[in-house]
């Protein structure tokens, strides 16, 4: 006779999962800020505290944080994608490998954040209740183009969703 048995897990994405992506991203950005001198720490604070917001809520697409010069991406913006790993794992990166030395002449700090599918399955109701506890309002905008090339280098990982982290490289 042979025993059987099956394991279940179950896994939901809670509020401390959204707190150790975002705060993987803030990491991401001081280190931006050592070799750049921007942003302010007051908004790495306040961009963390909006991604555990949007990741928490499923509403985040994409977040884009970086240098802008002419409309368009330079070296060394990074691109954050969230996804659903449905079911499935991914690796948990540590922060880090902010190009150091790129030039950021004439270029200004600038971000961008697109929604999820789920933003737009909301009922009006629900959008502007979430609104209401972002710590800043975003207006509508053109997203710039990307000079260079998006290289995909890190995912951050927790409670079954990712965070796909690339970056902006020079051609």
């Amino acid at each position: 006779m042979t025993d059987s048995f099956t394991i279940t897990e179950s896994q939901s994405f809670t509020l401390t999962h959204a707190r150790h992506m975002a705060a993987k991203v803030s990491t991401d950005l001081r280190r931006l800020r050592s070799f750049y001198g921007v942003p302010a720490e007051a908004e790495i604070s306040r961009w963390e505290a909006e991604a555990i917001e949007f990741l928490k809520a499923g509403y985040l697409g994409t977040l884009t944080i970086g240098f802008r010069r002419h409309d368009q991406w330079i070296e060394p913006t990074l691109r954050y994608t969230a996804r659903d790993l449905a079911g499935g794992s991914a690796n948990d990166d540590d922060p880090g490998g902010i190009p150091p030395r790129a030039n950021v002449d004439g270029a200004y700090l600038y971000n961008y954040l697109t929604y999820s599918s789920a933003w737009y399955a909301a009922t009006p109701a629900e959008r502007e209740a979430f609104r209401q506890r972002l710590p800043f309002q975003r207006a509508d905008a053109v997203e710039p183009t990307i000079r260079g090339t998006l290289v995909p280098d890190r995912t951050y990982s927790a409670g079954g969703h990712a965070l796909g982290r690339a970056v902006v490289r020079s051609r």
